[in-house]
């Protein structure tokens, strides 16, 4: 492999990168640890405090992060990459670009679950254009939230707020397929 590599064989490319990607890796963890030695350096106090309000935060996530780690495990378990093609791929076309609408609009699911969720999709055949109904639906429509709403901005507000997010999600969905056609 290392030899197909040097030789710009069928492989280096994927060698090439996921050098890229460990390089960036590194320097992300480096320029990270440096920002927290210069802050320690300045301030230990401080920088004690950050990292246990860090590490509270961390915590409060967690469980969530794991619910959700555990719901998409289970569903690429269980729907094969071909089910997923099938139902939420380029060929389910409108079908599918409704479907996602749908469930992203049913969906109560935070912003830093969704995008990992989205990469799983696509990786599994989902297509762009439904992923991006998805995943825009997801964080702008919010069925769950309605009663919430109705409270704090009024029946016609809320509804209107939710009817017109989805329209723009499915504008979205449409531009997203048409640019990754």
């Amino acid at each position: 492999m290392a030899a197909d590599a040097e030789k710009g064989g069928r492989g280096s490319w994927i060698i090439r990168r996921i050098g890229r990607e460990i390089m960036f890796t590194a320097i992300l963890y480096g320029v990270t640890g440096a920002g927290l030695l210069a802050s320690f350096i300045a301030d230990r106090k401080k920088t004690g405090k950050a990292l246990q309000k860090a590490w509270m935060s961390f915590e409060n996530i967690l469980p969530q992060l794991l619910s959700v780690f555990v719901v998409i495990g289970f569903a690429l378990a269980v729907l094969t990459p071909a089910t997923i093609s099938s139902l939420l791929g380029t060929d389910s076309g409108i079908f599918g670009i409704l479907a996602s609408l749908a469930i992203g609009a049913i969906t109560l699911i935070p912003g830093f679950v969704a995008f990992p969720l989205a990469a799983a999709l696509l990786k599994n055949g989902a297509g762009y254009a439904q992923v991006a109904a998805f995943v825009s639906s997801l964080m702008m429509v919010g069925i769950v939230t309605l009663p919430m709403e109705f409270k704090v901005f009024g029946r016609k507000a809320a509804i209107m707020r939710n009817v017109l997010a989805l329209c723009f999600s499915f504008v979205v969905a449409l531009a997203m397929g048409a640019i990754f056609r």
